[in-house]
């Protein structure tokens, strides 16, 4: 059997003598079996993170040639607990988050503003990124578990678990779109805003300065609108909800 590079066994008195030597060996992507005793005691290979072991074992996994689950949501879960990465699980799939840019965080800003004051007084609170959300999609076994750009929640005061995380369904999603999250924020997190439940969905268009509103209603799409600089945006679900467009792009 082979690991990367080379596989050497050698005996734990060697270890011990040479240890400097073998440590060396491990770093250049060699595999060490330890024996005690004329039998196998431990291993030592190169320190890889959680991630990284991830991704390996994904690309080497049968399933994954042929399209099957890459993890669990289980296996996800200790992988993200122990790493400081930002990620998200879509479909059983990890997904690593970039940094977001200068545009997306003053339009992120704009918006937490305007709906903050909006909220004002009510039961709804507003969120921004990173903030993690378990979306549980009807007929799914496995939730999706991502982090919106910004979304309104209704039901914190019953769905705060004891660690102070919140495991409920948000009202409203809002999605700033970037050229390596277009594809996904269009497609597979519209599938999963709309299948777990969510009310409404708006995808902001940095480049084109535009915005998609979709409406949800029995985990299906029952209203979509389009709306552009000069428009006021008017909410699918909040009835008193309206925003200028103009105000969204400010600072662009």
């Amino acid at each position: 059997m082979e690991y990367n590079n080379l596989k050497k066994t050698i005996t734990a008195t060697e270890l011990k003598n040479n240890l400097g030597k073998y440590l060396d060996y491990a770093i250049d992507d060699n595999e060490i079996v330890i024996t005690k005793n004329g039998k196998k005691a431990a291993r030592l290979t190169p320190y890889i993170t959680d991630i990284e072991r991830y991704y390996t074992v994904r690309e080497e996994a049968v399933d994954y040639q042929y399209g099957g689950k890459k993890v669990s949501y289980e296996e996800f879960m200790e992988i993200y607990e122990k790493s400081e990465l930002r990620m998200e699980f879509i479909n059983g799939e990890i997904i690593i988050l970039g940094s977001p840019s200068t545009f997306h965080q003053e339009i992120s800003g704009n918006l937490y503003v305007i709906l903050r004051g909006f909220l004002k007084g009510k039961k709804c609170k507003v969120f921004y990124a990173p903030f993690d959300v378990h979306f549980n999609k009807i007929d799914f076994k496995e939730p999706d578990v991502m982090q919106p750009d910004l979304l309104i929640a209704c039901d914190t005061e019953d769905t705060v678990n004891e660690r102070g995380r919140y495991m409920g369904t948000p009202t409203l999603v809002v999605e700033i779109l970037s050229p390596s999250t277009r594809s996904r924020d269009m497609v597979d997190k519209l599938n999963t805003y709309m299948l777990s439940g969510v009310k409404e969905f708006w995808v902001i268009d940095p480049k084109k300065k535009d915005v998609l509103v979709y409406g949800f209603d029995k985990f299906q799409i029952e209203e979509f609108c389009s709306y552009k600089p000069g428009d006021i945006l008017k909410s699918y679900h909040f009835e008193d909800l309206e925003v200028s467009i103009n105000d969204i792009f400010e600072l662009i």
